[in-house]
């Protein structure tokens, strides 16, 4: 497989043009602010006039390896429960990004849960939302995406631990990044209350937590599957701490708070 993954949000989520989106992430990456390494972070892949600006601050405070891991939920459907993407390249208004496939072979070799599989990314959204941040911080930039379609503690848990080791058994650094929105579609007051609850367990490290919090409470954080992988691998590899980097809700860009949906930037170093 070399295919050649087009846009599929491009001019909708974000501008479709290379100067107009260079503008706009630089825009959402100021003021610069000191890059320090971490295990990994969670970012929101909404339309950029709503969430980019959230995004962007989490962004810009991580040193951005040449090596990442994009785990996504899957909104479409399609595909298998647990898809990688081991060859070929996404492209961008920036440009293609090769798929690591060294890095991609490894994870699979370790985990037959993970399956080949172009269909679950075809018109997903968030892996494609989140490549013009880090191609805009890191030139020499290659990933690896895995949808996450499944909701069963155990695989997540399982994946978690499949990504620390293989991550480290690298030569070089490899950040996770889990896109995720937070809670959708009720009013601003009841999503403020809801996404608290979640973030609180994100910052205590504590990923069974957040699985069972976003279940118990109703919470439709769309990426609690990747959000729980990514914090299973990095409490693994070492991580003590995480930050809330930044926090908005669609109805501080709209005004509409009777419908929102909630964006949160966090970090885990």
């Amino acid at each position: 497989m070399s295919a050649v993954r087009q846009p599929a949000v491009a001019g909708q989520f974000y501008p479709g043009s290379k100067p107009e989106l260079l503008r706009e992430v630089h825009a959402f990456l100021a003021p610069p602010a000191k890059k320090l390494p971490a295990f990994g972070l969670v970012a929101p892949h909404a339309g950029y006039i709503y969430s980019g600006a959230v995004a962007g601050s989490v962004y810009a405070q991580v040193a951005i390896p040449r090596r990442v891991i994009i785990l996504c939920p899957n909104h479409t459907g399609l595909g298998e429960p647990l898809s990688i993407i081991s060859a070929g390249s996404f492209r961008t208004p920036l440009g293609d990004v090769a798929i690591d496939t060294p890095l991609a072979d490894a994870l699979k070799l370790s985990f037959p849960l993970l399956r080949e599989d172009l269909a679950a990314q075809l018109r997903e959204h968030a892996v494609e939302v989140q490549l013009p941040f880090l191609q805009a911080l890191q030139p020499d930039l290659s990933f690896v995406p895995i949808t996450v379609g499944t909701g069963q503690l155990e695989v997540l848990t399982a994946l978690g631990v499949v990504l620390a080791k293989v991550i480290a058994e690298s030569r070089e650094p490899v950040l996770i990044v889990a896109s995720s929105d937070m809670n959708h579609y009720e009013d601003d007051a009841e999503t403020r209350v809801k996404d608290a609850l979640a973030i609180e367990q994100v910052l205590a490290l504590q990923p069974t937590g957040l699985f069972h919090t976003v279940r118990g409470q109703n919470i439709s954080m769309c990426g609690v599957g990747p959000t729980v992988a990514m914090l299973t691998a990095a409490l693994r590899l070492g991580a003590t701490s995480a930050s809330l980097v930044r926090y908005a809700t669609s109805g501080d860009v709209s005004g509409d708070r009777t419908h929102v949906v909630g964006y949160a930037a966090m970090v885990i170093r």
